[in-house]
Order: structure tokens, then C-alpha cells, then sequence
């Protein structure tokens, strides 16, 4: 077992030499959530790209060696700990430590897919040795830049299948670090929201995507390739704070709905309960933008790593003072406060690209509420901002 500990984003890069069988094992349960590794086989659709994986699966049946797949793994501090002492020093040690945790592969998607499909036709394959690289890592964040950064020569991907890829260690980090989060619902165990504090997977790895990038309207299909917006993901990411700026800002968005949520009276308009603002994604986006381009910056006007602290800490002290000050409010003048009426009423226009223009109406309300340090009378200026 060969291992390595990267300085710059704080991994243990660990070496081992298995046999595909059990990588195979491995591989198979850190996609069994997202549908397997078959359903990514798909991503080849070109006759000279089925023609390589033929080819690769041809060679592994010769006997060929693959470069090292690698994958991810986000460990508690202990097992990290643990590795980087020394004290799991053999490779069944360490597979044991690890394998308790979500794994994810981060380079090596169209290998694997080979090395299943080469197996499913000669057994003999899976009693072959092979190399697999682990990055062990105590957060999500370092996945994600060790993925974007020092994964080169890739096909390019889009933002969502790239971040699909640690779909599932980001969720679960994002249900450990933000607690007030009262239920997340997945294509695996799906739901409806029913009351605050209740979100589905989806919008809110929209919502990470938006934070990063600073923008309200995230195209799903835009590529990593896209110049500016890798170096805006990646500059963010070297940033060790921007992971804790996040889940701040979604604990503050997520403490204001459960603020609204005491609001619960029936009115005419589409907005007529105080939980119905943060039901929709164009408002938890407009909020997270704002936030984001206050305490991080507008994209190209990146703040220092100390004003973003200082920004972030001032905003969570005043979204905090203003829950407070709600808290104390009965339902009914919450419901003054909100001003529902008023934001039905700008959202009822008819415009094309309803979807574009509902996220900046929110992202300006919200922008106004950062502005005026989340002190004002009511929602009205807010909503009428845009």
C-alpha cells in the first residue's frame, strides 16, 4: 500500500493493487444509488467510441493493465486520522475503514463500465490484478477540486453530471452540516414538501451550483469547458472556507422558512402562505445568489478569504436577529411583514421566460434585504425592487 498525503486540498492519496473482482464489488456499491455503473455506458453514443471500448475490453481479456481508476471516499476525522498515522498499514486495514463510507469513482467511469461488461463475458477477468488510486478526503469540497483541477485530457462534462458523480457524499454532507434542514427528499425516497425546512436533492444541488457560480440562471447543460465558469467553480473551491460559506447561507435560507412557515393563512394569489415563498426554487436561488455575491463577491470580483468570513459572519448574525424578531411577531403579523399580496401580484405579470424572470424578481428582493442588513419594516420594498 503505497500512500501519499496532498498538501494542497488535504487528502491521503492511497495506492493499492487488487483484483478486479473485488474493485468490482467495490465499484458497484458506491453507484447502487444512482442506478449502477450499466447506466453510464450510455455516454459513449459514437461508432468510433463503442469501437475504443470494444477494443479496451478485447485488452483486458489479453491481460492488459489499465490505468489506476480512482476514487473518492469523504471519512469522519478519525479514520482520517487513521490513515494518516500509519495505523492502517495493510490494504484489507484500510478497504475495511474506508468502505463503511460512500465511495465514489472520480476518474474511471468508461474503465469500469469495460471491466464489467469484460468480466460479464470471461470470468477469468475478474481474478486479474488491477491498480486503484483512493483519495481520501475529509470534506466534499476537496473531491470536487481534486476532480476539476488535476483530473486533465477528460471529455468535457456538464456541472450537474460532474457534481452528480459526488451526488451522494455532498447530500450527506450537506444533512450533517446543516441541521436545521428537517427532511431531504431523493429519487430513491421521494416526497413532497409539506411544510419548511424540507427540500428535494435536486434543488439542492441547484443551489450549490448557483452559490458557486454566482448566478440565477445555471444552464444544467453548460459545460466544465466553459472557461469561465470552471475557473469560477475552481477558484471558489480553493477557497477552504466556500464549503462552510454554503451550508451557512442554506442554514440562514432554511432558518427564514421555518420564520415564514408560522404565517400558514389561506389568501387569494399564488404566495399565501409564508411557507410557500421558499417552496419555490426561483426564490431559494435568488436568496442564495444574493448571498453569495455579497459575501463572496460578483464572478471576476473575487473577495479575500478574510472579507468573505467577515461578510458570512454578519449575515448569518443578522438573518439570526431577524428570525428573532419574528419569532416574537404573532402569525398574522408575520403575514404583515411578508406582504404576500404584494409579491403575487409582480409574479403574476405575464412575461416570457417566466422562470428566468421570477428568479431575478427574488434574487433583487433579496439583494435589497442583504443591502438593508435584513432590517426593514417589511417585505414590500423587497418585492418591488426588480
Amino acid at each position: 500500500m503505497d500512500l501519499l498525503h496532498d498538501n494542497r486540498t488535504d487528502c491521503l492519496s492511497v495506492l493499492l493493487t487488487m483484483t478486479t473482482g473485488t474493485y468490482l464489488s467495490l465499484a458497484k456499491a458506491a453507484h447502487a444509488q444512482r442506478g449502477g455503473i450499466s447506466g453510464q455506458r450510455d455516454v459513449l453514443k459514437t461508432t468510433t467510441a463503442k469501437r475504443i471500448r470494444d477494443r479496451m475490453i478485447t485488452d483486458i481479456r489479453a491481460g492488459a493493465v489499465l490505468p489506476p481508476v480512482v476514487i473518492g471516499v469523504v471519512v469522519d476525522q478519525d479514520t482520517f486520522d487513521q490513515g494518516s498515522s500509519g495505523q492502517l498499514s495493510t490494504a484489507d486495514d484500510f478497504l475495511g475503514a474506508v468502505s463503511d463510507h460512500d465511495l465514489t469513482i472520480i476518474d474511471g467511469m468508461q474503465r469500469t463500465a469495460a471491466l464489467i461488461e469484460a468480466s460479464e463475458i470471461d470470468n477469468g477477468v475478474l481474478t486479474s490484478e488491477m491498480r486503484v488510486e483512493f483519495w481520501v478526503a475529509r470534506s466534499v469540497r476537496s473531491l470536487v477540486y481534486r476532480m476539476l483541477v488535476l483530473n486533465t485530457g477528460q471529455v468535457p462534462w456538464t456541472l450537474a453530471r460532474q457534481l452528480s458523480v459526488v451526488y451522494s457524499p455532498l447530500l450527506h454532507e450537506i444533512k450533517h452540516r446543516v441541521q436545521n434542514i428537517e427532511r431531504i427528499f431523493s429519487p430513491e425516497k421521494p416526497g413532497r414538501r409539506v411544510s419548511s425546512g424540507q427540500f428535494s436533492s435536486d434543488a439542492l444541488v441547484e443551489l450549490y451550483l448557483a452559490f458557486s457560480l454566482r448566478k440565477t440562471n445555471v444552464d444544467a447543460k453548460e459545460t466544465l469547458s466553459e472557461e469561465f465558469s470552471r475557473l469560477d467553480f475552481v477558484d471558489n473551491l480553493a477557497d477552504v472556507g466556500f464549503q462552510e460559506h454554503f451550508y451557512v447561507s442554506l442554514s440562514a435560507l432554511t432558518d427564514l422558512d421555518r420564520a415564514f412557515d408560522r404565517y400558514d393563512v389561506a389568501n387569494n394569489g399564488r404566495f399565501s402562505r409564508g411557507k410557500e415563498v421558499f417552496g419555490s426554487q426561483p426564490a431559494r436561488i435568488g436568496f442564495m445568489v444574493a448571498v453569495a455575491q455579497h459575501v463572496l463577491g460578483r464572478p471576476g470580483l473575487d473577495r479575500s478569504a478574510e472579507d468573505r468570513l467577515h461578510r458570512m459572519n454578519a449575515v448569518s448574525e443578522q438573518v439570526s436577529s431577524l428570525v428573532t424578531r419574528l419569532s416574537a411577531m404573532g402569525p398574522e403579523e408575520v403575514g404583515e411583514f411578508l406582504r404576500l399580496d404584494v409579491l403575487s401580484e409582480i409574479l403574476d405579470k405575464k412575461v416570457g421566460q417566466v422562470g428566468r424572470y421570477e428568479r431575478n424578481v427574488f434574487f433583487e428582493a433579496f439583494k435589497v434585504l442583504v443591502d438593508e442588513h435584513f432590517d426593514v419594516p417589511n417585505m414590500e420594498p423587497c418585492w418591488r425592487a426588480s
